[in-house]
């Protein structure tokens, strides 16, 4: 399976709590992630905020992994689908180029959509579901 996750997925899993089933997942290969150059920029810069307080080895462990199990996808079309928050568009437009099966996101502007050109919107709970984790 093939999967983008918002930034905000990748930031509780993180953060620990249920939804580090996902980031679990992905590590032991139970789906493989789709990213942009702009989105690994925005895990790296959100990770980073100090009121998170996660570990600069965990950032540089996870700069790793994204290295080493991330697959890196090139957008080549602009999507502007989502107006009230132009930058979450790197989602849909990374997903497009990847031809993932599924985008997994917290953030309301991506949940309202509920699938874009036939690519499932799920919340963390419904992907968890997905995996079986819950």
């Amino acid at each position: 399976m093939r999967v983008v996750l918002d930034t905000n997925i990748i930031v509780s899993g993180y953060l620990g709590g249920y939804l580090e089933a996902i980031i679990v997942a992905w590590k032991s290969g139970e789906f493989t992630l789709v990213v942009s150059d702009t989105i690994v920029n925005e895990y790296l810069k959100v990770l980073k905020r100090p009121k998170f307080k996660i570990e600069k080895i965990e950032i540089d462990d996870f700069s790793a992994l994204l290295i080493d199990k991330a697959e890196f996808v090139i957008p080549l079309e602009e999507i502007t689908a989502i107006s009230a928050d132009e930058t979450d568009n790197k989602f849909l437009e990374a997903a497009v180029a990847g031809k993932v099966n599924v985008i997994v996101s917290g953030d309301d502007h991506l949940l309202d959509l509920k699938n874009f050109r036939d690519i499932p919107i799920l919340s963390a709970k419904e992907f968890l579901k997905q995996l079986n984790k819950i």
